[in-house]
């Protein structure tokens, strides 16, 4: 059951990151990384979000061999 929960979490993880790179790469992003020289919210949350999730899908798969 654990295998199942880890390998979720790290396709959570990545679905999260592919659409938190998308959002990074938009024009929105861009715009507002000119203006503010930060890029948005919310491409950061999504970024970060789906990197803890992998990791934490990861550790779940090793913990269990």
């Amino acid at each position: 059951m654990q295998k199942i929960i880890g390998l979720a979490a790290i396709v959570a993880g990545a679905i999260l990151l592919y659409f938190g790179y998308n959002e990074y790469n938009s024009t929105a992003s861009q715009v507002t990384e000119v203006i503010t020289g930060n890029p948005t919210d919310n491409s950061m949350l999504l970024l970060i979000s789906g990197a803890v999730a992998v990791v934490i899908g990861l550790g779940i798969l090793l913990k269990n061999k």
